[in-house]
């Protein structure tokens, strides 16, 4: 169970280097206005769109609709088909909405960057490198991510083993 958790936990850390490193601001860059304009954020929706990541946020929604929805039919199995209804009904309701977590997205992408830093980010996600990096980039942090795991798993080991040499020296048997 220790050993799991700061896998986790390690894993947790190697996503937030990763967004550091990829999100970090570079030497000398110019700086990006504190509230982005208009066409920073249509830019940076752009952007988001290219790299193929708006699923993510356009499935946000409806997820909290069907979250709610099981809640109540785990309190109620009989209610199925008129949950199922009210979500159908709530989904409608709620559309318009589901683009604000991209909206932010947008407006926080943009608030880090020029408009012409977007501009340049918008053609190398166009070019033929970019619409690769877009379809192996998941697969290359799954693996890292994967390989991270592994790594985590073996010295989780290795030191949870040296803890208990340690202990066993002081009378201590874990």
């Amino acid at each position: 169970m220790v050993a799991s958790f700061l896998a986790g936990s390690i894993r947790g850390a190697f996503v937030a280097l990763v967004a550091l490193v990829v999100f970090a601001p570079g030497e000398g860059r110019a700086q990006a206005p504190a509230q982005p304009t208009p066409i920073a954020i249509a830019l940076a929706r752009e952007i988001i769109t290219a790299k193929a990541t708006t699923a993510g946020f356009e499935s946000v929604g409806p997820s909290v609709i069907e979250k709610a929805k099981n809640l109540y039919l785990q309190i109620n199995p009989t209610l199925n088909r008129d949950l199922n209804e009210v979500a159908a009904k709530l989904k409608a309701e709620y559309t318009p909405r589901f683009a604000e977590p991209l909206n932010e997205a947008a407006r926080v992408y943009a608030s880090k960057f020029t408009e012409q830093e977007l501009k340049d980010i918008l053609a190398f996600y166009k070019s033929p490198v970019g619409k690769k990096v877009t379809v192996e980039e998941p697969m290359i942090i799954e693996e890292s991510l994967a390989g991270v795991d592994r790594w985590a798993q073996a010295l989780t080991e290795e030191i949870a083993t040296k803890f208990r040499v340690e202990m066993k020296k002081k009378g201590h048997d874990l």
